[in-house]
């Protein structure tokens, strides 16, 4: 009877495979915008390459988890019960960081529309839109296995960071394709990574006070959803959220809730 062999650097395997997944699709992206195919055929294929870490912890799976079953593993993500006390405080940050940034924006650029939105129907697809990329493709890989797997070895704070950084690095090919050149680049870079490793911060702080996984999930969408709702120059737009979020962050390490960031959080894998 034949046994998998458990892999002895899961997270570094899931890393790494992840990147091998994304960046074909990601170039098939690329590919789709240049030969003009239609819209719904871009957003499909844009979609699935942001499912590539779900694609590659589904892969390895066997190999990290030998005796359980990927259904069971994602059942048991969803089922602990969800505190309400946490969501009200996740979005009352949230909210509060795109209202600041909106008056930013308005008091400096002087737009004559602030929201790049301007119907109920267009919010809607959009917000669905959203939904089923990032926030419902990242999150079961980067949170739900990663970082709880990096928190058996180290605290929560240096496996949400390290965590960050990673998730940040496989957005590389899209920074290159941004258009921005030279110093916009780097600004542009920077800001993306500060903002992305601050919200790992926040996602791991409320996702050990309230172990389901629509609590990243939600973090993720409002993240994504809130900035793509700005109408704004996008480096400014970024240093807003990278500053903003990164106080958020730092005042959840100074505050420290119940002990998330520093103790060893019992997780049920």
């Amino acid at each position: 009877m034949s046994r998998t062999k458990k892999l002895k650097r899961p997270v570094a395997s899931f890393i790494l495979l992840t990147n091998v997944i994304f960046w074909p699709l990601f170039c098939l992206v690329g590919a789709i915008k240049l030969l003009g195919l239609p819209t719904w055929v871009f957003d499909v294929v844009r979609c699935l390459s942001a499912w590539s870490s779900t694609f590659a912890f589904a892969i390895l799976f066997k190999k990290i988890y030998p005796t359980q079953s990927f259904a069971h593993f994602v059942k048991k993500k969803l089922t602990n019960k969800l505190h309400l006390s946490v969501i009200v405080v996740v979005l009352a940050i949230q909210v509060s960081i795109f209202f600041m940034i909106v008056l930013l924006v308005w008091n400096k650029e002087g737009v004559d529309s602030i929201l790049t939105i301007s119907s109920w129907g267009m919010l809607s697809y959009y917000f669905i839109k959203n939904l089923l990329s990032g926030p419902l493709g990242e999150e079961l890989g980067w949170r739900g296995f990663a970082l709880l797997e990096l928190q058996k070895k180290y605290s929560p704070l240096i496996a949400s960071i390290i965590i960050g950084f990673w998730w940040g690095m496989w957005h590389v090919p899209i920074w290159l394709t941004t258009g921005f050149m030279g110093i916009d680049l780097i600004k542009y870079s920077l800001f993306f990574m500060l903002s992305i490793i601050a919200t790992s911060i926040i996602m791991a702080a409320f996702y050990n006070l309230n172990q389901i996984l629509i609590i990243p999930i939600i973090i993720h969408q409002f993240f994504n959803f809130f900035i793509g709702l700005i109408n704004g120059n996008l480096v400014d737009l970024l240093m807003y959220n990278a500053i903003l979020y990164s106080l958020a962050a730092i005042l959840l390490i100074l505050i420290n809730p119940k002990n998330v960031l520093y103790k060893t959080i019992p997780m049920n894998n």
